[in-house]
């Protein structure tokens, strides 16, 4: 007799009980009885009723498409044509959770989508990642938030393009932020003002942080009130949401990152390793930060 696997053994098992379950089904049905006739239905007027047609079978769910684009006039940003992206991995029938990508100064939502994040996604599903969607919108350069000019891009995002999004096919009951340089600081302002009831995770990567008004970018700040304002050192709404940092150890950056990470209530995912603020950095860590993202945001 052939040497059989224990596999092959659980199969041969499981097959013969339930022939020994048919066997004993058979066993227990009474004696057939003769046939009986199906009545036929008759109309009014002695005419047989034809059958009822078959049901139609329920059309399939269409998949969205990988990438939609368009624009609004936002009222947050004084009326301005704001471009927006959706990328969606391929095949995509439910609505997903979006992560918001926040992009850096001088970029765009379109700077953004042409770093192939349509291919990413379809590459990090068909990996195993959990599908979810890539949104990326139009933020100037004003360090999204509210400026003296009466520019809010910050309110944009939050109360303007999420509730969008709600009619574009994605489930915004939470949302992660993503983020480079001005977009990294801007992932953490408004992730933290969002809060952790919507805010799955935030990634900030390469944040734009200084440890004074005086050491900000001209123009990151309209001065020491409005600095101090949208700080996100000590923001009481980072405590309880799930953070990543990345940054290079020769980002202009570091110092800054370094003292945000150390005054968070508990350590960040990600961490500080050989590389500067550039595109190459940038990409060299986004395989492992969409890895962290994709299961917090869609859980």
């Amino acid at each position: 007799m052939p040497d059989l696997s224990r596999r092959a053994v659980l199969r041969l098992g499981a097959g013969a009980a339930a022939g020994a379950l048919g066997a004993y089904a058979l066993d227990r049905l009474p004696p057939a009885r003769p046939p009986v006739t199906t009545p036929v239905t008759m109309a009014g007027t002695g005419v047989p009723l034809a059958p009822r047609p078959p049901l139609e079978p329920a059309p399939a769910p269409v998949a969205a498409p990988t990438m939609v684009t368009g624009s609004f006039a936002s009222a947050a940003r004084g009326g301005i044509a704001t471009n927006w992206a959706i990328a969606r991995p391929p095949g995509q029938t439910k609505p997903l959770r979006p992560m918001i990508a926040l992009h850096g100064k001088g970029s765009s939502a379109a700077t953004v989508m042409e770093g192939g994040v349509e291919q990413g996604l379809a590459q990090a599903v068909a990996a195993g990642l959990p599908p979810f969607a890539v949104v990326a919108v139009d933020g100037g350069g004003s360090y999204w938030h509210k400026r003296a000019s009466g520019e809010d891009s910050g309110a944009m995002v939050l109360n303007e393009l999420i509730p969008m999004l709600d009619t574009k096919g994605l489930d915004t009951s939470r949302v992660g932020f993503l983020g480079w340089s001005m977009g990294g600081y801007g992932a953490l302002l408004l992730g933290g003002r969002l809060g952790a009831p919507r805010t799955a995770a935030i990634c900030a990567v390469s944040p734009a942080l200084w440890m004074s008004s005086g050491a900000a970018a001209p123009g990151a700040f309209d001065g020491p009130d409005d600095f101090a304002a949208n700080s996100v050192f000590g923001m009481p709404g980072l405590a309880s949401i799930p953070i990543r940092v990345d940054c290079g150890n020769s980002d202009p950056f570091y110092s800054a990152t370094k003292q945000f990470v150390a005054q968070l209530p508990s350590p960040p995912s990600g961490g500080f390793s050989p590389g500067g603020h550039d595109a190459s950095f940038w990409s060299s860590q986004l395989p492992a930060e969409l890895t962290w993202m994709a299961p917090l945001l869609t859980a």
